[in-house]
């Protein structure tokens, strides 16, 4: 790969990461906020009812900010080697 490509990847990995950590990191916020679209769209619910619903959309951006800050993480790690080595071995 060219220089210019793995610089992309990085670029592209990086925001991968940032936006897990956003989902990580506001996922109780984010999950209550549809939570309460999901209860004013019914017009009212069982409490215990809204308790699971707010917890499984909790969930859902604990699981999706997981997946993404991981896969950005090892993407941006492999790349990072990926241009160093590419660099060195220019050099050489």
């Amino acid at each position: 790969m060219t220089r210019e490509k793995l610089n992309g990847l990085i670029i592209f990995s990086i925001a991968i990461t940032v936006i897990g950590l956003i989902l990580l990191f506001f996922s109780v916020s984010f999950g209550t906020s549809l939570g309460e679209n999901w209860l004013f769209q019914r017009g009212g619910a069982d409490t215990a009812m809204y308790h699971l619903v707010i917890e499984s959309y909790i969930q859902n951006f604990l699981v999706a900010g997981g997946v993404l800050f991981g896969i950005g993480l090892v993407t941006t790690i492999f790349s990072y080697y990926k241009l160093l080595s590419t660099t060195e071995s220019l050099i050489k």
